[in-house]
């Protein structure tokens, strides 16, 4: 045994006073942790003369003591492995159990003691990170023999009103302190419950029952808060990031969709039926001009032609013979009178000349 060892009898131990507390009997119960395990002490009320000053959470001390084991203590850790073992092979551990924290509530449920630092903790916690998560506290006893059912009563309340998430736990204390969360009827409130549960017992080297029962496990209970509640401020940053990247791309679309239009008002210019019939009035016009260019050319060349043509004709043209003092003669019948052999004494002639006809009487034919 631990009191049979010299060795234990006088031993110095350094680390950080946590889970302190001051008992009426006198005593003073407090756990000496460093990074790599904890120690359950206990100062009696004899031995405090020589405390001259008062022991307080998160102190660095070196406590001198002997080595024992508390026997009451021992059949809780006991009790506590039984119990352990039965729930892991009842499944109520397996993870396929657990339900996923929401990301953003809108209401947190407490069960604990409504005064303390747990309560505290959470609240100003919740409060820094989204102000308008609304708390509902469920004042529960988190210590003694009416600690177990009061805790069971108030998880069956918070998941009545349907709240988002709750956090089921206390600060911290000794093994029989925390027990009521090792109760077997705590552990099956939790694995029954339809609201995601965050554990918070305690420090982060006391672990409890329904640790293994809840959806997630925090270490204490402001980190629980930290766990619920997302926090706004880092929200805002998100949004705001999606919202000028939103207005980046839609400004981008803005642009995209002008220069598409653009290019579409140019491809409607060209092809709209008024500007096709713009097109086809100015090819017309153009092949009017075109047209009317090749007509006065070949009206030049043919008035160029008949002035050559007319200065030929007017060497060959009768009238222009008779202007020269030339005559035409002929017959009544209209025929011309070339030779004396197509005329006889007392037939009648017609004389054409420049300036009209006479009429003769042949009296006589002579030949050459």
């Amino acid at each position: 045994m631990f009191t049979q060892d010299y060795m234990l009898q006088a031993v110095l131990v350094k680390g950080e006073v946590s889970n302190c507390k001051y008992h009426s009997s006198g005593h003073i119960y407090f756990t000496l942790k460093d990074s790599k395990g904890t120690m359950n002490c206990v100062m009696f009320a004899g031995n405090r003369q020589g405390l001259n000053f008062r022991l307080m959470e998160g102190q660095q001390v070196i406590v001198g003591g002997t080595v024992d084991v508390y026997e009451r203590d021992g059949l809780l850790y006991e009790k506590f492995e039984q119990l352990k073992r039965e729930l892991e092979e009842l499944g109520m551990f397996a993870q396929e159990y657990k339900q996923p924290i929401p990301k953003y509530i809108r209401t947190l449920g407490v069960v604990t003691a409504d005064t303390g630092a747990a309560v505290r903790d959470i609240i100003q916690i919740t409060r820094r990170r989204n102000p308008y998560v609304q708390i509902i506290l469920y004042p529960a006893i988190v210590q003694g023999e009416a600690a177990a059912q009061s805790i069971v009563n108030g998880i069956r309340a918070l998941e009545a009103r349907n709240v988002d998430v709750m956090i089921v736990g206390r600060g911290g204390g000794s093994m029989e302190d925390l027990w009521a969360f090792n109760e077997r009827i705590v552990a099956q409130a939790v694995f029954d419950c339809t609201v995601p549960i965050i554990s918070a017992v305690g420090h982060e080297t006391d672990t409890t029952i329904i640790d293994y029962v809840a959806d997630l496990r925090a270490p204490t209970p402001s980190a629980a808060a930290e766990l619920a509640v997302y926090d706004v401020n880092q929200l805002t940053d998100v949004l705001e990031a999606y919202e000028n990247s939103l207005k980046k791309l839609i400004r981008r679309s803005i642009q995209d969709n002008r220069e598409r239009l653009k290019h579409y008002e140019m491809q409607f210019k060209y092809l709209s039926p008024a500007a096709r019939i713009r097109d086809r009035k100015t090819y017309a016009l153009s092949l009017e001009e075109r047209l009317q260019d090749r007509m006065q050319k070949i009206l030049s060349i043919k008035r160029h032609r008949l002035a050559l043509y007319a200065e030929q004709m007017k060497g060959l043209s009768p009238l222009e013979k008779l202007s020269s003092g030339y005559s035409y003669v002929e017959n009544e019948k209209g025929q011309n009178i070339r030779s004396i052999t197509q005329v006889t004494e007392g037939e009648l002639l017609h004389i054409r000349v420049k300036d009209g006809t006479v009429s003769a009487q042949v009296t006589e034919v002579t030949g050459n």
